[in-house]
């Protein structure tokens, strides 16, 4: 196949990817509608991106075989979710084009190296101690109590994480992770969460997307919110610092693709970095439907060395995450019942996304839809009428 530039991966060519989660299945839908194919690496018989994708390698993360028929078949891969082995990230390096690289993805997963990168770089974080054994939480500052005992490594989606009030609490937390490596933060006074998704190519140039507000409830994402930056001085001087932290924390990693970073805003107006992750993410779904370019579409232009897509907002979006849980008629049914899909797109600004899942369970996500319109206060109105056909929780 013949490319333009040594460095641009034509059309028609293939882009791999690790994992076959939903992410990698709206990966499959970008990467496609621009004319590549797409290859998937999985150990699932069947998964959402394997589902959609023109190949699926049904293996490992880190089997020798599937990853040699990987590089074999594609000209770049990326990953869609941050816990594959960052050795086998580096091992495709061998052989093709890789974003983001092994060594900034094995940052990312150790929450310890995490925030010693970010303190690194001069950004806040939480205040917070490397706990690897029961005498580093015995000796742990007292102004880390309470908090948030997080293991280091896997965690996600509120899983791994203990609230602690004392000292006695969070060794109990240790014990039942395991004693495995953890984080211990201080709880800090949030005032709400925001994201900033970034796209960063090659040659060095990046676009941003439109700061999210975001709400979480169990440890889970529940809704996004994107909206044109307010005339309110302080709310946008805070945008601008979170996006200048993502640019720098993607810069000082040597990232290439898609990054997303979690800020907390605490109560004075100051920024706190969560944590970083290497790959679309869940808040960054309203770019599907809201922006000129979705997070997906980048990460396939990214990965491909085409020139990055404009990220400009066209209008107001609310996101709602759609979980297992609304196929239940109440919080103690048993049997599952479809939700109403029509009485939620009766709603003309809702855009439904479902992953192609077959088993809705609680608490698993199943999908989500986006709510587009004129205005923030119209989108928010429609959010709260589709959460309502859905049995869902109205939208903070």
């Amino acid at each position: 196949m013949t490319q333009s530039t040594p460095f641009m991966i034509a059309p028609g060519g293939w882009l791999g990817l690790l994992g076959g989660g939903q992410l990698g299945r709206m990966f499959c839908h970008a990467a496609q509608s621009l004319g590549y194919k797409v290859a998937v690496l999985d150990p699932a018989a069947e998964c959402p991106a394997g589902m959609v994708a023109d190949l699926h390698i049904q293996a490992a993360y880190d089997d020798e075989a599937g990853l040699e028929r990987l590089a074999h078949t594609c000209q770049a891969v990326t990953t869609e979710f941050e816990n594959v082995p960052a050795d086998s990230l580096r091992t495709l390096a061998t052989r093709c084009r890789v974003s983001p690289a092994g060594d900034a993805v094995a940052i990312v997963q150790d929450r310890i190296a995490e925030k010693t990168f970010i303190a690194a770089q001069g950004i806040p974080v939480a205040p917070h101690a490397a706990i690897r054994s029961e005498a580093d939480l015995r000796a742990a500052p007292q102004g880390l109590f309470p908090g948030i005992l997080k293991v280091a490594r896997l965690g996600y989606d509120g899983k791994g994480q203990a609230r602690i009030s004392t000292r006695e609490e969070a060794l109990a937390a240790f014990a039942e992770f395991g004693g495995v490596a953890c984080v211990l933060e201080a709880l800090m006074p949030l005032d709400y969460e925001i994201s900033v998704v970034l796209a960063r190519g090659f040659d060095g140039a990046s676009v941003v997307f439109p700061v999210a507000r975001n709400v979480h409830r169990d440890g889970i994402l529940a809704v996004s919110t994107a909206a044109p930056v307010q005339q309110d001085a302080a709310h946008a001087e805070r945008q601008a610092r979170a996006t200048q932290a993502a640019q720098a924390i993607a810069q000082g990693l040597g990232y290439h693709g898609v990054l997303c970073v979690e800020f907390f805003v605490l109560k004075d107006g100051s920024l706190i970095v969560n944590e970083i992750a290497p790959r679309p993410h869940n808040s960054g779904h309203y770019t599907m439907d809201a922006c000129l370019s979705s997070q997906f579409e980048q990460q396939a232009r990214a990965m491909a060395g085409l020139p990055l897509g404009g990220s400009d907002l066209l209008a107001p979006a609310v996101m709602l995450n759609i979980l297992g849980d609304i196929w239940y008629p109440s919080a103690t049914a048993t049997t599952q019942r479809e939700p109403d899909w029509a009485a939620a797109l009766a709603v003309p600004t809702a855009k439904l996304h479902l992953y192609g899942k077959r088993e809705a369970r609680r608490g698993r996500k199943m999908g989500h839809i986006t709510i587009v319109a004129p205005t923030l206060q119209q989108a928010r109105d429609d959010a709260a009428r589709v959460a309502a056909a859905l049995g869902m929780q109205a939208p903070e």
